[in-house]
């Protein structure tokens, strides 16, 4: 697929835009000022895959965890402002890669231009991030209600203060909690400018819910090719979230994360525990970083038939299971064994 062509936007040493991967962010829900507890955190997402880490800057403690994270991590950080422009302006001072700015709450144009002559001098980006519970009265009331035309028309006010001011390391995020609006507002958005959009679906929900609501609003999006880095937003552990962003990258081939695994859904030909052998197969596979396609199906039907493309695989067959490479059996082993052959053959390639 072909991505949509905009500047690249540098937030510290990760590039969003241009000809740069799509990256992907999370957010620390650790308490304010408890600095250990957020190095752990960070650390952790960092580990996980996560590219950019955004932190709530609400007091004065936010502010020495910035300072602190920045010597403690490689990691990018992002300054989440909502209400006090002044907070802003102390991130930046404390060496914050990126701002986040939220036009609804912010307040008055002054001082969104003074966040964008302090962003300026120090070259740091300062995201627009704009969710249907900001948008302007005056902007509701014209377009009768919240839509994506409020969302663009909320975002394109803010960009041209920010251009009046000369100021362009700006980057776009449009957010809705209704998948079908938030869609089209990023459509619509894309084609009015050139600069890079972060994409999110807000509000999502838990785990389960949350990761099927971004898949299709965020999937939809980069498979237009629309979309230059992603958030994930889950009422869950924030770690899940670059587990389901990860998911949503490799499934549109688009970034690889290590192995990947196919398996089949089972059916009445399916002989062997194929659900307990393919969740097994899959938690020991996150350790893995080389990129190979690991096929676990349940009948020599799927495997190594239609799983012929995969590097390795294993199908089931009466009670026993079959390794194969290439569409070719290589092994035959009994089933309580089947995962540990696997991880062996593994390990020759």
């Amino acid at each position: 697929m072909e991505r949509r062509k905009t500047r690249q936007v540098m937030v510290g040493n990760v590039g969003v835009g241009g000809e740069s991967s799509i990256s992907i962010q999370s957010m620390l829900n650790t308490k304010n000022g408890d600095f250990e507890v957020a190095e752990k955190q960070t650390k952790a997402l960092a580990l996980a895959g996560c590219d950019i880490v955004r932190l709530a800057v609400t007091d004065d403690a936010s502010i020495e965890v910035v300072k602190r994270l920045k010597q403690s991590v490689d990691v990018p950080l992002v300054a989440d402002i909502q209400f006090d422009y002044r907070l802003a302006l102390r991130a930046i001072e404390a060496g914050i890669d990126k701002i986040r700015i939220n036009p609804g709450n912010i307040g008055s144009d002054d001082k969104v231009r003074a966040v964008a002559d302090a962003a300026g001098e120090k070259n740091i980006p300062i995201r627009i991030g704009v969710n249907t519970g900001s948008i302007s009265q005056h902007i509701i009331d014209r377009f009768g209600g919240r839509s994506a035309q409020g969302l663009v028309e909320e975002a394109m006010r803010h960009v041209r203060i920010l251009e009046e001011n000369q100021f362009r390391d700006i980057i776009i995020s449009l957010k809705a909690s209704s998948v079908p609006m938030m869609i089209e507002s990023y459509r619509m958005i894309a084609d009015m400018v050139d600069y890079p959009l972060h994409l999110g679906v807000t509000e999502a929900g838990t785990a389960y819910s949350g990761t099927v609501k971004s898949a299709v609003g965020i999937g939809t999006l980069l498979s237009e090719g629309i979309g230059d880095t992603i958030r994930v937003s889950l009422t869950a552990d924030p770690v899940e979230e670059i587990t389901a962003a990860k998911e949503i990258l490799s499934a549109l081939e688009l970034r690889r994360f290590g192995a990947t695994m196919v398996s089949c859904p089972t059916c009445a030909r399916c002989r062997v525990d194929l659900i307990s052998i393919a969740n097994e197969v899959s938690r020991r596979l996150k350790d893995l970083k080389r990129e190979i396609k690991v096929a676990v199906m349940g009948c020599v039907v799927n495997g190594p038939g239609e799983a012929r493309d995969a590097d390795i695989g294993i199908t089931g067959a009466n009670g026993e299971g079959l390794v194969f490479r290439g569409g070719k059996v290589i092994r035959r082993v009994p089933e309580a064994e089947i995962v540990d052959v696997l991880f062996e053959e593994i390990d020759k390639i």
